[in-house]
């Protein structure tokens, strides 16, 4: 198994190498990585990531086959499906690191901030379910000098709606409460930036690594 540290460094090495465009060749076949996963799976690293297309946390790491278990939804939020898929991932795979993150520019975020000054009628109910668990992270914001400045009022929104997910996996689940107090499950939040393909870790992060 895997350490939380040791995991968190192969991300970042793996993010160094797809921003520096230069990805690294595994030298194992997709016949023969398919053939060693029949037997089941050993993920390093859990990423729970925003469903945008330009955000494919396998790529943005530069992982392969197996490496990571990957959740994507619209603003990485946090719902009882996803609760369930970290906690199986981390309690039955092994993965001892869970990575929030999100990223710059967020469509998500832009959507609960336009709900939240200029209310849409039309808005689908379904919309409305993930804009509902985002607008907590952005309405404090909303009362403050950065409603007269879009971008950043995005930017920060961006961050405070990573961390609320943060808190959230590390206190709404018995389960995932557990793993961290007795069994080494680290919790985390990161930035994915579109301008530069960097990914900033900035919540939860270990001392030494910080």
């Amino acid at each position: 198994m895997i350490s939380s540290d040791e995991a968190l460094e192969r991300l970042r090495e793996g993010n160094r190498r797809f921003a520096e465009d230069r990805p690294s060749e595994s030298g194992i076949s997709g016949a023969a990585k398919r053939s060693q996963l029949l037997a089941g799976q050993q993920p390093f690293a859990v990423i729970l990531g925003c469903s945008d297309s330009r955000v494919p946390a396998e790529l943005v790491f530069d992982q392969g086959l197996g490496d990571l278990f990957v959740i994507r939804v619209a603003g990485n939020i946090v719902a009882p499906s996803q609760i369930g898929s970290i906690e199986y991932a981390a309690e039955v795979t092994g993965a001892r690191l869970v990575v929030v993150m999100g990223h710059s520019n967020c469509g998500a975020i832009e959507a609960t901030i336009d709900e939240l000054q200029r209310p849409q009628a039309n808005r689908s109910r379904n919309l409305s379910s993930i804009v509902n668990r985002i607008r907590p992270s952005v309405e404090t914001l909303l009362e403050t000098g950065l409603s007269q400045d879009r971008s950043s009022l995005v930017r920060f929104a961006v961050r405070s709606n990573i961390r609320a997910s943060v808190d959230h996996l590390r206190h709404g689940s018995e389960i995932l409460e557990r793993l961290i107090s007795k069994e080494g499950l680290c919790v985390v939040g990161a930035e994915y930036s579109l301008e530069t393909g960097l990914v900033e870790f900035f919540d939860g992060l270990p001392k030494m690594l910080d």
